[in-house]
C-alpha cells in the first residue's frame, strides 16, 4: 500500500472512532424480519427499512422465482440496447397508475434515481432550492448537475418564497427547482405539500419530491404527494423500490414528456444493466398488495403510534415525527454510540445516527416499527428502552 494512502486511512479511521462517529457494520444471518439474528443472538429489530415486511413475503418471492425461471437471473443489457424486458415495462405501467401519473421510469436504485434525474434536467446555467435537510442522494444529485445549490432553511415557506424571487430577479438562471424530501428519514417529520405547490406555481418554479420514507406509508401506499392530492401538482414524484416496497431499485415519476426525456439522458438508466426480472415481477407484486389490501399499511401506523407514545411517556425525546419513523435523540455523538451498544445487548437492534448522517450535537437511535412486529415485541423493546434510558441518564 501507498505510503501515504495508509497514513490516510490510519489517521482518518482512528479520529473517527475517537469520537464516536466510526460505524461498524453487523452482518445478518437470515431473512431482515421484525426479528433478526447477528452472531448467533435474536433480537428485536428496529432498524429494518421493510415498513410493510414485504421484503419477506411469500407472495413477492414466488413471484420472483417465476420471473427468474420465465426471464433468467438478470436482463443482459442497459434498458436502452437489448434491456427492456416487458416485465419492467409493466412495472414501469403500474408505478403510474399507482403514483397517479402519466408515466414513470424505473432505476437500479433510489440513489440512482436522484443522481440521474437532477442532472438530466438542471445545469450550471440553473439554480436549485434545497431543504437543508435533505437526504444525501439529493445533495449528490444537485452537485453532480452543476447548478447552483441555495439552501432553504427546513420546512421554512418563506425562506423559499424569499430566496426563489432573489433567484429569479438576479436573472442569473434558466430554470430553478426546489426540491424536498417527502418524508425526512431522521426525523420522521413530513414536507409541507400544500405550501411547496403553492410558492412554485406562484413563481413558476420546477417541484422535485424525494418520496423514499414516504413511499407505501403515505397516502395509503401511494406516498405524500398522493396523500394531500397533489399528484398532478409536483412534477417530479421520486421514491424507492426497497424500502415499504421491500424489494430494491428506484422510480421517477411525472409526466410523459419527462420520463421520454430521462430516459435519452439519466446516465444511470442509460449506462446501467436493467432491474434484474425478479426484482420488477417482486415490485408490480408489492403494488398490488398494497393496493388491494390496506391492512399491512393500518398495521404499520397503529405500531408506529404505538410505540411513539410509550417512548414519549417514559420522557425520551422523540423529536416531532408525524410517521411511524420514531428518533430517539440523545445529542451527545460518543453516549448515543453506547446507547445503542447497550440496546444490543440486551436484545434490540436499534442503530445509532451520527454526524455525518445528522448535524453535530443530534446524535439519535432510530427506531423503525414495521406491519410485522407484535405487540409484544414492541412491549419488549420499550421495557428494554426504560432500562438502559435511566442506566444511562437519558431519561
Amino acid at each position: 500500500m501507498s505510503k501515504a494512502l495508509e497514513k490516510f486511512l490510519s489517521e482518518n479511521l482512528d479520529d473517527l472512532k475517537s469520537k464516536g462517529l466510526y460505524n461498524e457494520i453487523d452482518i445478518l444471518e437470515g431473512a431482515n424480519g421484525p426479528k433478526i439474528k447477528i452472531r448467533g443472538r435474536e433480537l428485536i429489530n428496529l432498524s429494518s427499512n421493510n415498513y410493510l415486511g414485504l421484503a419477506n413475503d411469500e407472495r413477492l418471492k414466488k413471484a420472483a422465482k417465476e420471473a427468474t425461471d420465465r426471464y433468467g437471473v438478470g436482463a443482459g443489457a442497459v434498458r436502452t440496447i437489448n434491456g427492456t424486458m416487458d416485465i419492467h415495462d409493466e412495472l414501469e405501467k403500474t408505478l403510474a397508475r399507482f403514483k397517479g401519473t402519466e408515466a414513470a421510469i424505473a432505476f437500479q436504485s433510489g440513489f440512482n434515481c436522484n443522481m440521474g434525474a437532477i442532472s438530466a434536467v438542471m445545469t450550471k446555467k440553473d439554480a436549485i432550492l434545497s431543504d437543508e435537510l435533505n437526504h444525501a442522494s439529493i445533495i449528490d444529485g444537485c452537485r453532480l448537475s452543476g447548478a447552483k445549490i441555495i439552501r432553504v432553511k427546513h420546512q421554512d415557506m418563506e425562506d423559499l418564497r424569499a430566496k426563489a424571487k432573489e433567484a429569479i430577479a438576479s436573472g442569473l438562471y434558466e430554470k430553478i427547482m426546489y426540491i424536498s424530501d417527502g418524508v425526512f428519514s431522521m426525523d420522521g417529520d413530513v414536507a409541507n405539500i400544500d405550501g411547496i405547490v403553492e410558492v412554485c406555481k406562484e413563481l413558476d418554479i420546477i417541484s422535485y419530491i424525494d418520496d423514499a420514507h414516504g413511499s407505501g406509508v403515505m397516502g395509503k401506499g401511494a406516498g405524500t404527494v398522493k396523500h394531500f392530492g397533489h399528484a398532478k401538482n409536483i412534477d417530479f414524484q421520486m421514491g424507492t423500490l426497497s424500502k415499504a416496497i421491500g424489494v430494491v431499485g428506484g422510480y421517477v415519476a411525472g409526466t410523459k414528456d419527462l420520463i421520454d426525456w430521462l430516459k435519452v439522458r439519466a446516465r444511470p438508466f442509460l449506462f446501467s444493466t436493467s432491474l434484474t426480472p425478479a426484482n420488477a415481477a417482486a415490485c408490480i407484486e408489492a403494488i398490488r398488495i398494497m393496493e388491494e389490501d390496506p391492512s399491512l399499511h393500518q398495521k404499520l401506523w397503529e405500531n408506529g403510534d404505538f410505540l411513539k407514545k410509550e417512548l414519549k411517556n417514559l420522557g425520551f425525546n422523540i423529536g416531532a415525527s408525524a410517521t411511524p419513523i420514531t428518533p430517539v435523540i440523545i445529542g451527545d455523538e460518543t453516549l448515543t454510540q453506547k446507547f445503542s451498544r447497550r440496546l444490543i445487548e440486551e436484545g434490540v437492534y436499534a442503530k445509532s445516527i451520527v454526524f455525518p448522517t445528522v448535524p453535530m450535537g443530534t446524535g439519535r437511535v432510530r427506531n423503525m416499527p414495521t406491519a410485522q412486529h407484535t405487540k409484544e415485541m414492541l412491549l419488549e423493546a420499550v421495557r428494554i428502552y426504560e432500562k438502559i434510558g435511566k442506566e444511562l441518564g437519558v431519561i
